[in-house]
């Protein structure tokens, strides 16, 4: 009965900066790019707030 809950729940829960982040590294196609990603993570691309 609980695990129902804790997959329904999981479905919609909303991802944490840190999971953006190293899902957007993650993508990076070589180290050229990986880098230039994670320079873009150390300026703040995900942690703006929208105020």
């Amino acid at each position: 009965m609980f695990d129902s809950v804790r997959k329904f729940a999981r479905a919609f829960r909303v991802p944490s900066t840190q999971d953006r982040e190293v899902a957007y590294l993650n993508e990076s196609k070589d180290r050229i790019d990986l880098e230039f990603r994670m320079r873009q993570v150390d300026r703040g691309m995900f942690r703006k707030s929208s105020f």
